[in-house]
């Protein structure tokens, strides 16, 4: 998991693919932070991407860096504790100019039964259970 993670915030900017009915959506993110042992990322709970992933929680992200890339397929869980959204605010500062632990909008969500699998163009590729 710790190697995921690394890789998605190597990325930078990762794509996040939601299911709305029988239809795919895909959007940039850029949040990747472990908290108590668990994957999470970030979004507003006001986001179409948010209401996407509590009726569907079954998700899949897409990063390329160098000449390497993953693809994580994994159900995301929303933890609602304060400490959760405190501790991926503490991890992006950035994210405190639009969000806060306490605002009602933020939302984190850990990924729940993942798989990662790293590709590259000059190799064989390594998947990742978590």
């Amino acid at each position: 998991m710790d190697e995921v993670c690394e890789f998605l915030k190597k990325c930078g900017t990762y794509y996040l693919a939601t299911v709305d009915g029988t239809q795919p959506h895909v959007r940039p993110f850029g949040t990747a932070h472990i908290f108590e042992g668990k994957l999470y990322i970030q979004t507003g709970k006001r986001k179409e991407v948010a209401k996407q992933m509590a009726k569907n929680p079954k998700i899949e992200i897409c990063g390329f860096v160098d000449d390497s890339w993953i693809r994580v397929t994994a159900a995301a869980v929303e933890d609602d504790r304060r400490e959760a959204r405190a501790s991926m605010l503490d991890a992006y500062p950035s994210l405190k100019e639009k969000y806060s632990a306490d605002d009602g909008n933020t939302e984190v969500l850990y990924l729940s039964d993942a798989t990662a699998v790293f590709y590259s163009f000059s190799g064989e590729p390594k998947t990742v259970k978590f």
